[in-house]
């Protein structure tokens, strides 16, 4: 029976250390506003600016997860007039440094030395040491998704939710959006209360 909890216990243990090591979403809201008085929602659209490139194909996929997440998890529903909130998202890569310790050890060794009452030789093994740290910078590129919420009526924001992670690129993928838009909204449902 020990034996059972005991791995309960390690399961239960890893699944925290899982939890602890995703990415954080931040969230802002307006405490006075009742999400309960929304159910539709319309986004913002974005005007074509030629210095700027856009990506098509991370556009429509925003939309597509944040449209699932609301008609899922607050049953609102997209339309194309006369929306409750209007909602716009922003995609930033940056440039980030990011310090690195590492710890240091020194080298182990064996001295020998005689002793000369029992004229023999003898080896002291000396293990290796910490003796510091080495400090240095990684350049890395960081990814952050925005998702905000206007109340149609005021032009007002009621609602934004932000995530930031390290990404591998110097354009952030869809699959990096899905899983920051998914962080996101896993606290949109405690917002809304």
């Amino acid at each position: 029976m020990k034996t059972k909890w005991s791995a309960a216990g390690i399961v239960l243990l890893f699944s925290f250390f899982l939890i602890s090591c995703g990415t954080t979403a931040h969230i802002e809201k307006d405490d006075t506003v009742d999400f309960g008085k929304y159910k539709t929602f319309a986004w913002i659209s974005k005007e074509k600016n030629d210095s700027i490139p856009s990506n098509d194909l991370v556009e429509s996929k925003v939309k597509e997860i944040v449209n699932n997440e609301l008609e899922k998890n607050a049953s609102w529903k997209q339309v194309s007039s006369k929306p409750d909130v209007l909602l716009s998202y922003d995609v930033l890569v940056e440039k980030s440094v990011r310090q690195v310790n590492d710890p240091v050890y020194s080298g182990s060794y064996t001295r020998t030395f005689y002793n000369p009452r029992s004229r023999r030789y003898f080896n002291v093994y000396y293990p290796s040491r910490f003796v510091g740290y080495d400090n240095y910078d990684v350049r890395t590129q960081e990814g952050t998704v925005t998702i905000s919420m206007i109340d149609s009526k005021t032009d007002k924001t009621v609602w934004q939710g932000w995530t930031t992670e390290e990404i591998d690129s110097r354009k952030i993928k869809t699959k990096e959006v899905e899983s920051a838009i998914k962080t996101i909204f896993k606290k949109f449902d405690l917002a809304k209360n």
